[in-house]
């Protein structure tokens, strides 16, 4: 099990058993990270924690700890075990991305829990042999083969979705853990499911004016960033051209030079996240560097994807792959990243994804309602409070993956998940939602020089003619290149394709975007392509029309069509079956 979860040759590895209590325990965590240095006990030793992720309770929680005459040891995270020895219900007041166990070998008893988002995912899987749990369900399959069997549900819904809903796994009967569970075991057997949150909570507490709201708002998050950007490990962050980076930066302005920077860029010219992040890290007196997607990463593109896969079990497509291949080059920079991920969905309850019904005649007809009833499912979500559908669905779901792949390789602080910060968000005035972007008050009244910088899509507090201008002009080039690439009709792609010793895609690609895999897919990767998905062993999977999948990839590779995201569909699904649930991998 714990080879499965062990990406990284430089991870922290270890176990922890209590035989007589039927508790056996294994971890990788990044090194020098909040959660390494498992386990953490009590002085008198019958209390035993093993915790992973990150806690941002703050220096005072450590401080009131030492002053009850506790020693919280040289771990970070060593003051968590006396906050369980103090309080029973103690990971009510944890706040971050999490799971944990905590055991009490004096009565017999063990908790095992996570956050309460279910940001920092725990699989799990009942048996009469036993509970058995892990970060991945891979690991679980590890010590448990039989359960390598596909839920053709949650195919049809990272088909339709590129995730999986309602915590469920790709495999058949492996579930992630709820949010905000703590599950009791008395003498290795589940005794209790508990849940110690429940969203309603945050929705009952009704809302504020706009002038008290954004005061509080403002509060919080002044109050709570400066934990974000601290611990042992030393922070960067990456300098987007949006502005959720920027609230944080404007809220909480670091000391010159004292939080290294990087902007990811594309191989055609400085898009406007590079040229924007650039400007941003020059009024904060940082350093900053450029970390580029171009030959490097594609001549690896087979690693990396199969990386992806196995990091994110079915809740990414290939298309994420450059994200590690990224994540690696800036751990060089710093070993943990600030990040404004999340912001803009909580904020404004921006939806990241919906259904998408598959191209027609590639997948089996008797498959296709696993698909299409991914529908039902998503608009039974839709139908909740907009912010719970945002912070408790779209985040831990379809987020998953993306974080994943990050984790993987650093430690990612995201002061938008904050449980104050959330809390508060609840309480936003009715349709503040859609009546302007407070993120540029924020920006506005904490730092005015980074407020006269647009964003990448020309967002700004200039109201004027010049500013409604710019933005027109970058919201037109953004859709355009969405066009170029992705969205390229099949016809405009044909006569894109007559012209393509002219490097017609320079004129438009790279402006916004940094991947470009309409391009790649035809180019330096269709030996892989081709590889992968005209191979017999793809070909003959039960839900694919063979002739369809031919015709899909002649047709984007030689044929002048566009395809991408369909390839991206059909390379992840194979190498899910591949790396996965084949056993071969």
């Amino acid at each position: 099990m714990l080879r499965a979860i062990c990406h990284d040759p430089s991870y922290s590895t270890g176990t922890w058993t209590d035989e007589s209590l039927g508790i056996y325990v294994g971890w990788a965590e990044l090194k020098d990270s909040f959660s390494d240095g498992m386990p953490l006990c009590n002085e008198r030793g019958n209390l035993c924690l093993v915790f992973s992720g990150s806690e941002y309770s703050g220096l005072e929680t450590v401080s009131q700890l030492r002053g009850r005459g506790h020693s919280v040891g040289a771990s970070e995270a060593a003051y968590l075990v006396h906050l369980f020895e103090e309080d029973d219900n103690a990971v009510e007041k944890l706040n971050g991305m999490f799971h944990g166990l905590i055991v009490d070998r004096t009565r017999g008893v063990a908790t095992l829990f996570n956050d309460r988002f279910g940001m920092h995912r725990l699989c799990y899987r009942e048996a009469k042999d036993g509970f058995y749990f892990g970060s991945e369900a891979n690991a679980i399959v590890a010590a448990r083969p039989e359960l390598r069997v596909v839920n053709p549900q949650a195919l049809g819904e990272f088909i339709a979705c590129s995730c999986v809903l309602e915590n469920r796994t790709i495999f058949k009967d492996i579930d992630v853990l709820p949010a905000a569970s703590a599950w009791t075991f008395r003498n290795a057997a589940l005794e209790r499911k508990t849940t110690y949150f429940d969203p309603a909570q945050w929705e009952n507490q009704g809302t504020l004016e706009p002038e008290p709201f954004y005061q509080e708002l403002r509060g919080v998050l002044a109050a709570r960033i400066p934990r974000y950007v601290a611990g042992r490990q030393g922070v960067g962050i990456a300098m987007r051209g949006g502005l959720d980076t920027r609230v944080i930066l404007a809220l909480h302005p670091p000391a010159p030079g004292t939080l290294p920077s990087y902007t990811y860029g594309g191989p055609f010219r400085d898009s406007r996240d590079v040229l924007v992040g650039r400007k941003i890290a020059g009024i904060c007196h940082q350093p900053h560097q450029v970390i580029t997607v171009g030959d490097e990463f594609l001549n690896a593109f087979p690693q990396y994807a199969e990386s992806s896969v196995r990091v994110t079990e079915g809740t990414v497509d290939v298309s994420r792959a450059p994200d590690l291949f990224l994540s690696e080059k800036a751990r060089a920079v710093a070993p943990a990243k600030v990040v404004g991920t999340y912001g803009s969905e909580i904020v404004r309850q921006a939806v990241m994804f919906k259904p998408v019904e598959p191209l027609p005649g590639l997948f089996a007809s008797d498959f296709l309602p696993q698909i299409r009833n991914t529908a039902t499912t998503y608009a039974a979500l839709r139908r909740q409070h907009p912010v719970t559908f945002a912070a408790f669905r779209q985040s831990p779901w379809y987020h998953h993956g993306i974080l994943a792949l990050e984790k993987s390789r650093f430690t990612v602080h995201s002061p938008f998940m904050d449980n104050e910060f959330v809390r508060t968000v609840y309480r936003a005035p009715q349709g503040s939602s859609s009546n302007g972007d407070i993120r540029l008050r924020l920006i506005r009244d904490s730092s005015p020089a980074l407020a006269r910088i647009p964003s990448d899509r020309g967002v700004s507090n200039d109201g004027g003619l010049l500013s409604a201008l710019r933005r027109y002009y970058q919201e037109f080039t953004f859709k355009a290149e969405y066009a170029y690439d992705y969205g390229m009709p099949q016809a405009v792609s044909r006569i894109d394709h007559f012209f393509s010793p002219l490097h017609l895609e320079r004129l438009f690609l790279g402006r916004h975007k940094l991947l470009h895999f309409r391009v790649w897919y035809r180019g330096q990767l269709a030996p892989y392509v081709r590889e992968m998905l005209l191979n017999p062993r793809t070909l003959s999977r039960s839900y694919l029309v063979k002739n369809r999948v031919e015709q899909v990839v002649e047709g984007h590779l030689t044929g002048g069509l566009n395809y991408t995201t369909a390839i991206h569909k059909l390379l992840t699904l194979e190498l899910l079956h591949r790396l996965l649930l084949d056993g071969q991998g």
